[in-house]
């Protein structure tokens, strides 16, 4: 199997990207973040995991190990395919996979497109005896309801969970609990240099 990939990128792809390997393209699907982010001729070094089915062969990249190990261990859960666990780690970062596991947050992977809250649930359950332990990772705290309003229309104007999420710690303490003073301010996170 195909574990390590060092290629250039070739192009951006709906689902990922191809890579070139010694003059053979690869096509890998990867996070969302990753495709949006790596340019055509820029070099990549990927963890994948290859997945052999009857009507196709898929290879998915991860820039970090961890990536690959939550992604297989997503797969585990029953009606979790490659398509929807790539889906979780383009909205959720692994770190904040683990912190929802081992604080019992389901509502978190309610945030992801096709996830609802029983499969929520049954992903919580299946992973909280699989996942390496928390150890160093601070619990999620709970968002107060504006700030889930703005993280809500953050997300809804196009940034993914994990960029929505940078921009509400970029809002400081003292901002008064209004949505639209809240929202303003976390849009600038991502005008600031």
């Amino acid at each position: 199997m195909i574990s390590i990939l060092r290629g250039n990128v070739i192009s951006q792809e709906t689902d990922g990207i191809i890579v070139d390997v010694n003059g053979i393209g690869f096509h890998i699907m990867v996070p969302t973040f990753l495709r949006d982010r790596v340019q055509p001729g820029e070099a990549v070094y990927l963890y994948t995991k290859m997945i052999i089915r009857e009507d196709a062969w898929l290879l998915c990249g991860f820039e970090t190990r961890e990536g690959r190990d939550v992604f297989e261990l997503l797969l585990s859960v029953n009606g979790i395919g490659p398509r929807l666990a790539m889906s979780i780690l383009s909205t959720l970062t692994p770190d904040t996979i683990r912190r929802a596991v081992f604080n019992d947050q389901a509502d978190l992977f309610n945030r992801v497109p096709g996830i609802g809250k029983k499969t929520a649930q049954k992903i919580v359950l299946h992973l909280q005896d699989r996942l390496p332990s928390a150890e160093g990772l601070a619990p999620l705290t709970r968002i107060s309801d504006v700030d889930s309003e703005v993280l809500g229309a953050l997300t809804t104007l196009g940034y993914s969970l994990v960029e929505a999420q940078a921009a509400l710690q970029f809002i400081p303490r003292d901002t008064p609990q209004e949505i639209e003073t809240r929202l303003r301010i976390a849009l600038q996170y991502f005008t600031t240099p």
